[in-house]
């Protein structure tokens, strides 16, 4: 690399500016990003009152805590830290008292910055020019909006620490001692980081493994000689701190003891399955991350370490699971369209609550309880991380593009990266990003009248007699109308009431899933267009919350679906704690039913096909009209943002022709005649 950036030919130095400075703009952008998310945090703690921020610091600093308490440390609010923690960090808490919190919030995003370097520079060898300039700003921005990173800033807790101290301990200092101290030290603060002593000892570094022996002995024996009482309620009466700080069984604690308590067992017999899953989780770990330590990823060894800390330690708090996010640098899958799951996967499970990565649905409890201590498991034991010495570690199978269609207009398409690919793309990866999409449109539906459903009534019903106005202007103030006589039906109230509650997520989703099975590439133009057109109608709900026929005063629209409202009742329109009852224009009822037919029509190679598919919006909007649940206009509404999400689809990507399907028609059936004929 080094060689052909600086072999002095004027040409390839001409030629290569642009890109350098295409890489120098991107690099202060992710640095700028970085800085930002660090204000960001900073300004959370800020104006949050003092009461609620850095609560877990109170254990320190607070009237009854450790700073102040006469007796035991243990005696005071919450502490479960070890001995030697609590005679160490003591005095350096003083500080942090005087400056009410602020020396311990930005020392601790000065950890921040400096885990997010020492760990962008383990990254395994080679390293091209891009990934080393950028991986520095792009490691610290994923810290910064970590669950564990913004959980210790907003607590004042000291989990960053012995992270950082294993990483120092193994990428930083140069002599085995000095690297055994610094692990050492961490096991110190954390006992389950003894278990990279195994993995120092089996790859070769005996002399390091020792002196985290002897830093971790040196240490905790300091601590029994000034915290005699301390330790021993420490280490014998609670066995090393088993019990200490919150219930094991909360959600919180995502380690297999916390897991087994959630599940049920207690006693004797979790005690057993607890210390027989953790020594199998142990052993299959260190196995693993010897051979990547061996095999030149020592950070994804480190990593894999971690995650069994994570999995085998009697509590692991939230803000302990730093590892599972730095887990992310392992390389999985043959193809470079599988290459993204496993680290997006990661990221979102780090980052967000696992209510929006999982469907609120009964049997997904287990799951979601335990989301991120099954990733942690899967990191230690499962996940068949490539080796360095496959030939996929640094090519991966490429993706395979359709030839460019040629577009109407000139400047079409404004992403000519986003090209048309033939090959379907990660079901997993799909189906996470579509929860995720979807959560957080539910929480923008939510916000959109100020966080409840009733907050924002006056301005709805406002818009509401607005849009009436509007109609009765244009003389298509049909919803009393229609209302009425469909109540007036039993049979065809019965059936646009099914139909209004059974076909908004089953036909998008249906379509979709054929899409995705039989046409790939039509899948890919589909999925974009209908996520422009809902995100164009996020905005609508935002800036216009607008109250359906069914909840004005007044208006004497009958709610067939949900039964009659009390309004006389302040939240009458609270009617489910999910959605936002006055996000009404545009109707996305009637969009994604709209989006549905033109898909259909445009693809169905038949033509009664086509006209069942332009069928479907037709009973949507007379469903959603007869029901009470939207206005004429809301309809046009949604039919203006599916046309935009097509045209903005058509923009972005370029046009989505016949050839491009054909192609990809050609493609599927070269690949079977040649597997056919082997």
């Amino acid at each position: 690399m080094a060689n052909v950036e600086h072999s002095g030919r004027p040409a390839d130095t001409f030629g290569r500016a642009p890109a350098e400075a295409r890489l120098l703009a991107a690099r202060l952008a992710l640095w700028a990003v970085a800085a930002t998310l660090a204000v960001r945090q900073l300004a959370v703690v800020a104006t949050t009152p003092s009461g609620e921020r850095l609560t877990d610091l109170e254990t320190w600093v607070g009237p009854h805590g450790v700073l102040h308490v006469k007796g035991s440390i243990y005696d005071s609010t919450r502490f479960a830290g070890t001995p030697f923690g609590g005679l160490v960090l003591k005095p350096l808490t003083r500080s942090a008292q005087a400056a009410l919190g602020w020396g311990w919030t930005f020392g601790t995003l000065s950890l921040v910055v400096a885990l997010g370097l020492v760990a962008a520079r383990a990254l395994p060898q080679p390293v091209g020019r891009r990934t080393s300039l950028l991986a520095a700003p792009v490691a610290i921005s994923l810290l910064m909006l970590s669950l564990p990173v913004r959980n210790a800033l907003w607590l004042g807790q000291t989990s960053i620490i012995p992270v950082l101290l294993v990483l120092l301990g193994c990428f930083t200092v140069r002599s085995e001692r000095e690297s055994g101290l610094c692990i050492g030290l961490a096991a110190a603060l954390q006992p389950t980081m003894l278990l990279f002593a195994p993995l120092l000892w089996f790859t070769g570094r005996r002399r390091a493994t020792a002196a985290t022996a002897g830093t971790f002995a040196a240490c905790t024996a300091l601590a029994w000689a000034a915290l005699p009482h301390d330790s021993y309620t420490y280490w014998v009466h609670h066995m090393a701190g088993t019990g200490l700080g919150g219930k094991a069984d909360a959600l919180g604690n995502q380690s297999l003891h916390g897991a087994l308590l959630r599940l049920g067992l207690t006693g004797p017999l979790e005690i057993t399955s607890f210390l027989a899953l953790s020594a199998a989780v142990t052993a299959l770990a260190l196995r693993r991350a010897v051979h990547y330590a061996h095999d030149g990823q020592l950070l994804l060894a480190v990593a894999v370490t971690g995650c069994a800390v994570v999995a085998v330690s009697p509590t692991a708090w939230q803000h302990q699971l730093l590892w599972v996010l730095l887990a992310m640098v392992g390389r999985v899958g043959r193809r470079a369209s599988d290459r993204y799951v496993w680290p997006v996967a990661m990221v979102l499970v780090t980052t967000l609550p696992a209510k929006m990565l999982l469907p609120n649905m009964t049997v997904m409890h287990p799951l979601r309880d335990n989301l991120v201590l099954l990733a942690a498991l899967a990191a230690a034991t499962a996940i068949p991380f490539v080796s360095r010495t496959s030939p996929h570690y640094q090519r991966p199978i490429p993706a395979e593009y359709a030839p460019p269609v040629a577009p109407r207009f000139r400047h079409v398409s404004l992403a000519p990266f986003l090209r048309r690919v033939l090959t379907r793309p990660n079901l997993l990866l799909e189906l996470l990003l579509i929860r995720v999409v979807y959560a957080a449109y539910q929480q923008v539906r939510l916000a959109a009248t100020g966080g409840t459903m009733s907050g924002g009534r006056a301005r709805a019903e406002h818009h509401g007699h607005i849009v009436l106005d509007i109609e009765r202007f244009l003389h298509i103030d049909i919803e009393h109308w229609a209302n009425h006589a469909v109540v007036k039906i039993g049979w065809l109230r019965s059936f646009f009431d099914f139909y209004y509650e059974s076909f908004h997520f089953v036909a998008p989703l249906t379509v979709l899933a054929v899409l995705y099975w039989r046409r790939p590439v039509d899948y890919r133009w589909a999925r974009a267009s209908l996520g422009f057109a809902t995100f164009l109608a996020l905005i609508g709900f935002w800036l216009f919350p607008l109250a359906p026929p069914r909840l004005m005063p007044g208006l004497g629209v009958i709610d067939t679906v949900h039964g009659v409202q009390d309004f006389s009742k302040p939240d009458y329109g609270t009617l489910t704690a999910l959605t936002n009852q006055y996000a009404a224009m545009p109707s996305l009822h009637f969009g994604w039913a709209l989006w549905c037919g033109v898909v259909i029509a445009v693809i169905a190679p038949r033509w009664w096909m086509k006209a069942l598919g332009l069928l479907h919006p037709l009973l949507t909007v007379s469903a959603i009209v007869a029901t009470g649940n939207h206005w004429v206009l809301d309809a046009v509404g949604g039919a203006v943002v599916v046309s935009a999400g097509f045209g903005l689809s058509y923009v972005f990507q370029g046009p989505r022709a016949k050839t491009v399907t054909a192609v990809a028609g050609a493609a599927q059936a070269a690949q079977k005649v040649s597997v056919g004929s082997m």
